[in-house]
């Protein structure tokens, strides 16, 4: 499986890529074009990271090729090796740039290229953090975590809420009750929603009338 995206650079002397060490520099005087190709060995298929749609990381990633610009662009070839399953689904292509351009990226297998195809690419920039996680939760309940003093002892309590709005401050109903301001230390909410990420992701929404196994 080969991914091609182009992104911009930071302005540094160096960027991480890959659990490696990338040096560049974006000045003027430098060469116009620098190429960097890295190997890696695959750790195994993304479908054994997931119990539900597939997904890949950099464990699957074979290879590595970047071509950087000096207009702080680079063009990005990544290669993943896949175990996709057949008909439509979709595929979490994680472990990307931040600073991907999406118009630009192509996706494409050259194990079976007329085999598998795409019906739709997404990126998705929506990051996992404490405010998005809770304003996810609007119309939910979650458990509100406590502490308090008794007999010069801490202890600590659970309150199950339902919030209602969260709009400079959440709101909550707590048994028939509609409260405000109230101080919890943390909120634990049983899952993470669909629609957040914990890093950059494409999802690629892809057909599959080929084998199993792909490769770029």
């Amino acid at each position: 499986m080969r991914v091609n995206f182009l992104k911009p650079l930071l302005q540094r002397p160096a960027m991480r890529i890959a659990g490696g060490l990338f040096l560049c520099a974006v000045l003027a005087g430098v060469p116009q074009v620098i190429r960097v190709h890295a190997a890696r060995q695959a750790q195994g298929p993304a479908e054994a990271r997931t119990a539900g749609e597939p997904s890949t990381t950099l464990n699957d990633q074979t290879d590595l090729a970047i071509t950087v610009y000096n207009s702080n662009i680079a063009l990005v070839r990544d290669v993943r090796q896949l175990t996709l399953p057949a008909g439509i689904f979709r595929l979490k292509f994680q472990d990307i740039a931040a600073t991907v351009n999406p118009a630009t990226v192509h996706f494409r297998s050259h194990t079976e290229p007329d085999k598998l195809g795409v019906l739709e690419k997404n990126y998705e920039s929506d990051l996992l953090d404490p405010a998005k996680l809770l304003n996810k939760y609007v119309g939910r309940e979650v458990t509100l975590v406590r502490s308090y003093q008794e007999n010069g002892t801490t202890k600590r309590e659970e309150i199950k809420a339902t919030l209602l709005a969260n709009n400079n401050g959440p709101v909550w109903k707590i048994g028939n009750d509609i409260v405000t301001g109230i101080y919890a230390e943390s909120y634990r909410c049983p899952e993470v929603p669909e629609n957040l990420y914990e890093r950059p992701t494409l999802l690629w929404s892809l057909e599959n009338s080929g084998g199993r196994k792909h490769k770029g």
